[in-house]
């Protein structure tokens, strides 16, 4: 069975991180792996959550690991609490990695436009390195303009964008999409792009890839949920190890969160509490 290793944070509530990945992963027939960056009660979101960065913890696992002379197919990294645990990941990417390792990197640093509290110019270039190491990378419009940019930039730019008509504003999402995959040398998907259509409005995934820019577009229903995110990039890297299309696996991947959102909204659940994706977890298979 091939392996992945997934390495995000651990929060005991939320389905996201690891508790979303992880059964995602599992039932598409590839081994999970985690390795946690952070352990927490909640994800934070919610007004209180207990927070243990796991940094030092890392290195010990990592260590076991070696000498278990443990090979993974892939690498998935998601949320870092900074530069200095990026370095770790860096680490783990020279340990265990190899020409035949398919990596995905979730540059976790942001999104609607502004910088999560975790983000640092510092982090931002580690993560244009761990970007540059990767076979795929799964950033929200905000990350992606971050990675770009930088956060002197983003806030002009953004709004720049914002002001823009549905036509030029995709037009402009896809160069920034081309400008990732030159820079990075990567296939990039720039991840829960609303777009305004005819009166109704649609979640849009934009690939760039070696055939140029794709669109994937499911209807938009509810606002943002918890772990999204993390159950697409989840989806897209073991079909990374499997050898899926990657247009193929952005399709599964958004087909299966709009069923699991539309259950959500149906039943009212809070968005911190994440969407009800377990029932659909089969058409993944």
């Amino acid at each position: 069975m091939k392996k992945i290793a997934v390495i995000n944070d651990l929060s005991g509530m939320g389905k996201c991180s690891l508790t979303a990945a992880i059964p995602v992963i599992s039932v598409m027939g590839v081994q999970a792996c985690p390795l946690p960056t952070a352990i927490l009660s909640a994800q934070t979101g919610f007004e209180t959550y207990y927070y243990n960065d796991y940094t030092e913890h890392m290195e010990e696992i990592m260590l076991r690991w070696k000498q278990m002379r443990f090979r993974p197919d892939g690498i998935y990294t998601g949320f870092l609490s900074g530069a200095a645990q990026a370095d770790v990941v860096l680490e783990f990417i020279e340990i265990f990695g190899d020409e035949n390792t398919k990596i995905l990197i979730d540059p976790v640093m942001g999104d609607n436009g502004t910088e999560y509290p975790i983000y640092t110019e510092v982090l931002c270039e580690k993560m244009r390195i761990l970007a540059e190491k990767a076979s795929i990378i799964t950033p929200n419009l905000t990350e992606a303009l971050l990675l770009l940019y930088g956060k002197e930039k983003i806030r002009e730019r953004w709004k720049w964008m914002a002001a823009l008509n549905q036509k030029d504003f995709m037009g402009e999402v896809e160069k920034t999409g081309k400008k990732l995959a030159e820079a990075f040398g990567v296939e990039a998907v720039i991840t829960g792009i609303d777009l305004i259509e005819e009166k109704s409005v649609s979640m849009g995934n934009l690939i760039t890839d070696h055939r140029g820019c794709t669109w994937v577009k499911v209807k938009k229903e509810g606002g943002s949920y918890s772990g999204t995110g993390d159950l697409f990039a989840s989806v897209l890297s073991a079909g990374m190890v499997k050898g899926t299309d990657l247009a193929e696996s952005v399709q599964k991947a958004a087909d299966f969160i709009s069923k699991a959102i539309h259950d959500t909204v149906l039943e009212g659940t809070d968005r911190n509490e994440g969407v009800c994706f377990e029932k659909y977890l089969s058409e993944l298979l």
